[in-house]
């Protein structure tokens, strides 16, 4: 039997993956161009910071490479500092999705991080420039700490989605957060991506048996010995987690349980 995994809306926008990936750390462009094609993502995220610095000519540049056809561009503001410094950028991210051919897509990925050592989002700066980037008509998704309390703050405010990290940014420690996750879930009326930490695929399946509606990676795969391979078992870990979520797993209990019957089982005296 083929089962199909349910779509995922962000905003007025259907997807059929669950996986998001991003576009950093990649050894070699055709790597990151195979990757994604293995991933089977419809998301890419990337650095709007990146597009205004980078070097390299467009026709090596990995945003004139993928198809934005079957691709729907995701911008962030990684690099920034400061919520004013967010807000120009996400403008910016804007225009990128139009000259991309995308001119209906105002997606951006929220990312201010002034902590330079270990790279944690500033829960005060993403709240106001959120609240801002929503009544500017952004579909905003932020990443944040696992923190409940500001993850429902900011879905008041109008973010189409929630992005809490599993553990800080590539340290491929998995989830650390999983109780706060566990609770951000339980609250939330929009989709829930875990985004940063994530290790391995196990840790994949794991976020989404949570309950998580999506997963970002990217040093994991980009990073992996064979980044290839990596996106292709992402791709079945999500599924897999999606599925096992939407099944709901057995109840634990402290005592065996037998899974045969006992009938007809002669008990000698």
């Amino acid at each position: 039997m083929n089962i199909k995994i349910d779509p995922l809306i962000i905003g007025h926008k259907s997807f059929s993956s669950r996986l998001m990936l991003g576009t950093g750390k990649y050894r070699t462009l055709h790597e990151a161009k195979c990757s994604i094609q293995n991933s089977e993502c419809e998301i890419v995220t990337f650095a709007v910071r990146r597009a205004q610095n980078s070097n390299v000519s467009r026709e090596s540049n990995l945003l004139s490479i993928l198809d934005w056809k079957t691709l729907w561009l995701l911008p962030n503001t990684a690099g920034c500092k400061t919520a004013e410094e967010a807000i120009r950028i996400a403008f910016l991210g804007r225009e990128i999705s139009i000259a991309i051919g995308q001119p209906e897509n105002n997606f951006i990925k929220l990312e201010i991080i002034p902590d330079p050592t270990y790279l944690l989002p500033d829960p005060i700066a993403t709240l106001k420039a959120a609240e801002y980037l929503c009544r500017e008509g952004f579909t905003v998704l932020p990443y944040i700490n696992a923190d409940p309390i500001l993850a429902k703050q900011l879905e008041e405010v109008g973010c189409a989605a929630i992005m809490p990290l599993g553990s800080p940014i590539g340290t491929g420690q998995g989830l650390q957060t999983v109780s706060n996750i566990k609770i951000i879930v339980e609250y939330s009326n929009v989709p829930v991506i875990i985004d940063a930490g994530i290790g391995t695929s196990s840790d994949a399946v794991e976020a989404m048996e949570l309950g998580a509606s999506a997963i970002l990676v990217n040093t994991c795969i980009a990073r992996a010995t064979s980044s290839e391979a990596m996106a292709s078992s992402m791709q079945l870990a999500v599924k897999s987690g999606r599925l096992a979520y939407l099944a709901g797993r057995i109840e634990k209990k402290n005592k065996a349980q037998s899974s045969s019957p006992n009938t007809g089982i002669s008990i000698p005296v």
